[in-house]
């Protein structure tokens, strides 16, 4: 009885390790997910690459971790920007790390992630790890019923016609108004002289 208990152990342990995990970028909504048996075990919020130094899309596989990094590019000329827990994607700069997240595509290509994400990420993952960076799925919108809806809006359309007519007869008498008055003005300013 003992040993069938950790048998069982056993087998949920080793389940456990051998668990498939992915991280999924979604660019368009600037969040991150990572996914153990494609169920979402966390997420956060991200910062992608800006219009001149896009992020590319794509699957890549973590090559490489670095809890204190330094950049080698930024800021231009020399480098040495700070990126704490950087997990290297690309070898052309590309990685997940650490960063200030304004809410919006901020970056030089890299995906800019909170502290609190990052050292999640960094203890979570390991070399090999599956990235997935995509611009997300579009879903399209479900079709909507307007069968009580529609009648209505016809109505609001007949009656908005309607008055646009009233104001364009107005419209008409009130320009005749004016010129005639601009005749007079005139006329009269003519016989004044």
């Amino acid at each position: 009885m003992v040993s069938i208990k950790y048998f069982i152990l056993f087998l949920l342990f080793t389940v456990a390790l051998n668990a498939q995990k992915t991280v999924e970028v979604d660019l368009r909504k600037q969040r991150i997910y990572a996914k153990e048996n494609g169920r979402v075990v966390f997420m956060g919020a991200i910062s992608s690459g800006k219009r001149n130094h896009r992020t590319p899309r794509g699957t890549f596989k973590i090559l490489g971790k670095n809890r204190f990094h330094r950049s080698n590019l930024y800021p231009r000329p020399r480098g040495g920007a700070r990126m704490p827990y950087m997990q290297r994607l690309t070898y052309g700069g590309i990685a997940i790390h650490q960063g200030y997240l304004p809410g919006y595509p901020a970056s030089h290509g890299c995906i800019r992630v909170s502290r609190r994400t990052a050292q999640k990420l960094w203890r979570w993952t390991r070399v090999g790890t599956k990235v997935t960076l995509h611009n997300g799925k579009r879903v399209k919108p479900k079709k909507r019923r307007y069968h009580k809806r529609k009648k209505y809006v016809k109505k609001r359309k007949y009656i908005k016609k309607r008055k646009y007519s009233k104001k364009r007869k107005y419209a008409k008498k009130y320009k005749k108004r004016r010129y005639i008055q601009k005749y007079r003005k005139r006329a009269y300013a003519r016989v004044r002289r």
